[in-house]
Parts: C-alpha cells; structure tokens; sequence
C-alpha cells in the first residue's frame, strides 16, 4: 500500500453513509446551478454588464471541465478524502474570495476567485467521490453514482431560496461569504468520510456469487480493463465522449432556452415560463437517480439508447405541440435524459474500463460536459438569430441525436465483438449488454 492509500482504505465504514457524504459534497458544488440568482444584484450594486456577470459562470464551467480532466489522477493518487477536503478549501476560497471582490468592486477578482478557484474546487470535488462510490457499491453501480450526481443536479434546489434570502437580508457579499463558510463545512465533513473499501471487500449479497471479487474490481467479465492513459486511446472512449457529448448537447440546450421557448412556441406568459422553469430542477435531480438506478438492470448501453430515441421523438414532436403543459412535459422527459446521462457515466466507464482509475477516466469523459455546455447554446443562438424561430434549431439538434443513436447501436456491436476476444486490449459494456 502506497503512502496516499494509508488513510484512505477503510473496512469499518458503513456504504451508505459514504455514499451520505457524496451527496454532501455534490449537494454544495452543485449550486452553480442557481448562479442565476446573483445576476440582478451583481448588475444593481456593481454596474456590471450581463455579460460581464455571465462571464463568470462561464469561466466556472470551463475551468470544472479542464480540472476533472486533467486532476483525475490526483484523486487516484492521493485518495478521495484528500482531494475532497482540497476541493472544500477551493471552493470555499472561491465563494469567500467572490464575497471579498464584490466589497472591493473588482470585476477581475470576482472572475478569478468565483470562476478560476471556485471552479477548480467544482471539478475537484465533482470527481472525488465517484470512484470511492463505485468501489463501495459493486452490486449497484448506477443506483450509488446516480444518488451523488442526483445532488449536484438538485444543488439549485438548496442554494435558490436560502441565497436569495441571504441577498435580500445582508446583501451579495454577505451571501457569499456565508454560503462560501456553509459549502465549505458540507465538504469537509463529506471528505472527511471518504475512504476506499479495504482489499477483499465485498457487500453481504456479492459474497457468495462466484468470481465476485472480479466483478467487483474489474471491467465486465469477458472484456480486458484498461488503465486510464490505455483507455483515453480507445474508440470505445472517443465513442461515449460523442454520446456524452450529444446528449447533453440537447439537454442544455433546452436549459439555456426554457422560458423564452415556452413563451414563444407554447405560448405561456412570462409568469407561468418561469414557474415551470423553476420545476426543470426537480425533473434534472429526479432524472440521475431514476435512470441510473434503471440501467442497473437493463444496461447502460440500453439506457443511453434510450435517451436518444425519446429526444429524437420529442424534439420532433415540440415545434408542433398545442398546449403549455404539454410541451412542459415534453421538456421535463428531455431534461431527465440530460441528467440521466451524467448519473449513468461513472458506472458505464466502470464496465468499460474497470474500477481501478476509473476517477481519472471520468474526468477525461466530463471534457464532453464542457465542449458541450459552449455548442449546445451557441447553435441554438446562431440559428435563432438567423431564422427567428427555434424549429430548425430543434431540427439540427435531432439530426445530432440521430448521429448519437447510431453511435449507440455501433457500440453496442462493438463490445458484443470485443466480448467474444479475449486478445483485445480495450473494453466497455454494461451488465446487461
């Protein structure tokens, strides 16, 4: 055992309460969902442009995809209680130090602070537990994953109402400083929990099924696991990055222009946009834990097939829907896709390569997220701008996830093949699959 894994490796833990502190930590960075709230009050006490304001977020989000990506092997060198508690400090920094800038009235402080460090402390932190959790829940991949990613989606939830209340009582920099010190204590006390099962463990109902061990650590029986510089080379990878990469394509795009979409092409008055849009969370948290705890049993390749094939039909169906609700429905579906595609990724890439580095795997995977979050919106604006409608838009975007359907049978052929040799070097499967 190396010095990182001392500390890190625990047999006396209970998997429910580590997967308790998963949630703890996503639950906390999970509220740049509802960084939208700091807009109005950043533009009335500091003069800054929306899009300076915007910037920020931005910023964020980039900064949390090149950080997932390229800290992964940090998490697997140092341990998940380790790169927990260095998430918890950068995200608080980033939440304080954002508090401190709006005080001083610095735009470039407040970029640097909330989207530089508090970006890293997103990325960090959003990869952290997820190998751990897959280590701890062998029988339940999806189910466990699905539950921490659930809070990252539902992280608007918590900070939506409590910020906007800390706004209107102490003001923005209160707000931050306060929410800063809060998500700082949830992470420390989730990372402080973190440990990895000892060697041999294995949960009661695995204990007697044969070749338990195997399943437990390794990539689906019958496919070779690959060390993360092994599986980055792979088509299997570049594969999932493209159907990562569509499917949330679509769904932020759908995030990105909720309201304005209901008001234009369902005819919803700016009062009832945006009380449905408030629901989006709900539907986004909702949809990690139902479909990653459903591709347990079916599979993950089947699951991602599905996502495709009910947003091609709905994207199809929008531009001709009659009905506020109606086309609120169809959104909420396409949205429990967008989540559920983020809470079935750990698990998948852990049939696929195997669990040994799979956290630095899934931060080479999240770099999807982020060439995602910029394509899906800019297409959307550019042929908005152009046309004056959203129903081509909508249209470019189901050709897309045509693309990503026909990516998803591929891959499925392709593992069913590499199943059947046991020379091949690559992997990727779901259980079912």
């Amino acid at each position: 055992m190396s010095h990182t894994e001392a500390g890190n490796v625990e047999a006396n833990k209970d998997r429910r309460l580590i997967a308790l502190a998963a949630v703890a930590i996503h639950l906390s960075i999970g509220s740049i969902y509802a960084y939208s709230i700091y807009q109005i009050p950043l533009k009335q006490t500091q003069g800054w442009a929306t899009s300076q304001v915007t910037l920020a977020f931005s910023i964020a989000v980039l900064v949390l995809g090149v950080t997932a990506a390229f800290l992964g092997t940090y998490v697997e060198e140092y341990g998940p209680r380790l790169a927990g508690l260095a998430a918890a400090v950068l995200y608080g920094l980033g939440m304080v130090g954002a508090g401190a800038s709006i005080q001083f009235g610095s735009l470039p402080l407040f970029l640097a602070t909330f989207g530089v460090v508090g970006g890293m402390g997103i990325g960090l932190g959003y990869i952290s537990p997820i190998g751990t959790l897959l280590e701890w829940f062998p029988d339940r991949r999806g189910m466990a994953t699905g539950l921490a990613v659930m809070g990252f989606g539902a992280g608007a939830l918590l900070t939506g109402p409590l910020g906007s209340y800390l706004i209107q009582e102490f003001g923005v920099s209160s707000a931050f400083y306060a929410l800063g010190a809060l998500y700082f204590v949830l992470m420390t006390l989730g990372a402080s929990y973190l440990a990895k099962p000892a060697d041999g463990w294995l949960p009661k109902g695995m204990e007697g099924e044969e070749n338990a061990h195997e399943k437990a650590r390794s990539a689906v029986p019958g496919i070779n696991a690959l060390t993360a510089a092994e599986a980055r080379t792979s088509v299997r990878f570049w594969m999932v990055w493209l159907i990562i990469f569509i499917n949330v394509s679509a769904g932020i795009m759908l995030l990105a222009f909720a309201s304005p979409m209901l008001q234009q092409v369902g005819g919803a008055t700016a009062t009832t946009a945006a009380f449905i849009t408030g629901y989006i969370g709900i539907f986004n948290g909702g949809g990690r834990i139902f479909w990653s705890s459903l591709s347990d049993y079916v599979g993950r390749t089947t699951t991602y097939g599905a996502f495709m094939i009910i947003q091609i039909g709905a994207f199809l169906l929008i531009p001709q829907l009659a009905g506020v609700w109606v086309l609120a429905g169809t959104m909420f579906l396409v949205i429990t896709c967008y989540g559920g595609g983020f809470a079935c990724l750990p698990a998948y890439l852990s049939d696929l390569f195997g669990t040994k580095e799979v956290s630095a795997i899934h931060g080479y995977a999240l770099t999807a997220w982020g060439a995602a979050g910029v394509a899906g919106p800019q297409l959307a604006s550019f042929i908005l701008e152009t046309t004056g409608g959203y129903t081509n838009a909508l249209y470019v975007m189901n050709a897309a996830l045509v693309v990503g359907l026909l990516t998803v049978v591929t891959l499925r052929w392709r593992l069913r093949t590499l199943k059947g040799d046991d020379t091949t070097r690559t992997a990727g499967a779901a259980t079912t699959d």
